[in-house]
């Protein structure tokens, strides 16, 4: 599937390159024997624990599996717009691959041929890598990031690539270049961004797991937008080698998954250091997969007495007050911790964030990098504006211009330097707070899902819809997003835990506790059960 200008052209493509029948029944022969067997998409709504077991007991195949979401994808994503790219064709070559590796004998990786959809930001070979942009419309990587080498060597099938708000700029999915991605359990309204289309996928059921990035909450906000898992690493725990930078000493690949099982298993599989990134950090990489189950006596979790102030609906307070009872009740100590330069999270995210954002994208000019305009003028400074002028969109070019503003002379040591000294505060808070508690926990965002539009003319109050979530990242902290409720208009809440560098072996087991304990990550917005 290419790159969509339209409804109509996606249908027509999907039809095109899905070959699945429009009631979501895909006919394969995985067996190679002559034997039809039909796959209902029922299997799309299988746990995620359910599929893996399943695929390990040859109950299942992989073809089958890939062939189930396939469907989902032809018949759902006109719906969401969560992919930009699928390559069916090649994601049966794969999955056959990983089958015919069963059926020898031969071990098969951690993933054990499971779909993972990609957001457009991750370079992979052979794959059309837009970021969402006009800027990259013709990209095709000759290269795998380093995150996509890993999900090869765990044997998980690439099924497709997902939409996402421009080079990762936003909060709403509505950035995109090529469209708007929708909330599955509601399309009038955003999925949250800007792994936008990555976390709608696996809402929708049309992917069991995807990766995302997160620079300022980008995996966790869309997660609990959409109520699935979403998990952001340590800075440093997960190359970014092959990822399309927007803020680098921010961004973080990540996993997005139905339940905390698919969280850890994928992010087993992505993470340990690599030497391509300088950045990338000497750590042994634990067994998540394996520890997750295992529940945390006398566990201490903080909450922030700021992240419970005025701004924060009702209705999410509640069901996140309710979560914490819920630990209570698993004999949980909680304790108020205070967070005092949060307040100013939302400053620095910008001033950091967007002056690195200027120098990386300085690079996208029409001659190194991305689009060129025919327009291309009488001089050489006529040809870059033209390009990019015509090749980013309108955040984009926001976020440059404060970027380039926060750099300039004399504006440099009163902006930028100044929000790299505050960001220095909010990881002393976060030391201070760890010191007494094992994990922090609130709220992921302050409202649900607001509806498509509504904040498009606002970007102030675009911004807040972060707020909980940034401050992760400027301390480079790992926090995960799960589902903890519905609003009264049946939209998902999402709980946010918090651990200190490196723990996120605590991190998913805190959240399974919780998991354990509810049904929320077993509900499934409408249009999910086909």
């Amino acid at each position: 599937m290419t790159l969509p200008a339209s409804s109509d052209h996606r249908r027509q493509e999907l039809n095109r390159v899905g070959q699945v029948d429009v009631s979501g029944t895909a006919k394969t022969d995985p067996t190679g024997q002559g034997k039809d067997k039909f796959v209902t998409a029922s299997l799309t709504t299988l746990t995620f624990a359910e599929l893996l077991k399943r695929l390990n007991s040859r109950d299942i195949s992989t073809v089958e599996v890939t062939d189930a979401y396939l469907g989902a994808i032809h018949k759902l994503d006109e719906r969401v717009h969560a992919f930009l790219h699928v390559d069916r064709d090649d994601a049966i070559r794969q999955a056959e691959a990983i089958d015919q590796k069963r059926a020898s004998g031969q071990p098969v990786g951690l993933l054990g041929g499971l779909p993972v959809a990609v957001k457009d930001v991750l370079c992979t070979q052979g794959q059309p890598t837009t970021c969402g942009s006009l800027m990259l419309k013709k990209y095709v990587p000759p290269y795998d990031a380093h995150a996509i080498t890993r999900l090869r060597q765990a044997d998980a099938v690439l099924i497709g690539r997902t939409n996402m708000d421009e080079f990762a700029m936003g909060s709403s999915g509505e950035n995109s270049a090529y469209g708007p991605t929708r909330n599955p359990w509601d399309t009038d309204r955003i999925p949250g961004g800007s792994s936008s289309g990555s976390a709608a996928a696996v809402a929708a059921r049309m992917s069991p797991l995807a990766l995302g990035s997160d620079t300022g909450g980008s995996i966790r906000q869309p997660a609990g937008l959409c109520g699935i898992v979403g998990m952001k690493p340590t800075y440093g725990r997960v190359s970014r080698y092959g990822l399309v930078a927007y803020a680098s000493s921010l961004d973080q690949i990540g996993p997005l998954a139905t339940d905390v099982h698919g969280a850890a298993l994928l992010l087993e599989a992505i993470s340990g250091h690599d030497a391509r990134d300088s950045t990338s950090v000497r750590q042994p990489v634990p067994a998540f997969s394996q520890s997750f189950e295992q529940p945390l006596a006398g566990l201490r979790i903080g909450v922030p007495v700021e992240h419970f102030a005025e701004g924060l609906d009702a209705e999410i307070e509640k069901s996140v007050r309710n979560a914490l009872a819920v630990y209570q009740s698993l004999g949980a100590e909680l304790k108020d911790v205070r967070l005092p330069h949060s307040k100013y999270a939302i400053a620095t995210y910008y001033l950091v964030a967007t002056s690195e954002a200027s120098s990386n994208l300085a690079r996208y000019d029409g001659v190194h990098y991305g689009h060129r305009s025919e327009q291309s003028g009488n001089s050489l400074v006529e040809m870059y504006e033209a390009s990019r002028g015509e090749g980013f969109g309108a955040e984009v070019k926001r976020r440059i211009m404060l970027g380039v503003f926060s750099l300039s002379t004399g504006y440099a040591d009163k902006f930028y330097t100044k929000a790299l000294q505050v960001r220095r505060l909010i990881r002393s808070d976060f030391d201070v707070a760890f010191e007494q508690v094992d994990v922090i926990a609130g709220p992921v965002t302050p409202t649900a899902a607001f509806k498509l539009g509504e904040k498009t003319s606002d970007p102030l109050a675009m911004y807040l819809s972060d707020i909980y979530t940034i401050s992760a990242n400027l301390a480079g902290l790992p926090g995960v997003s799960i589902p903890c409720g519905l609003t009264s208009s049946q939209l998902p809440i999402g709980l946010q835990l918090l651990a200190p560098p490196f723990e996120e072996d605590r991190l998913l087991r805190a959240a399974r506790m919780y998991e354990r304990e509810t049904d929320w990550h077993r509900r499934l917005p409408p249009l999910a059960g086909h």
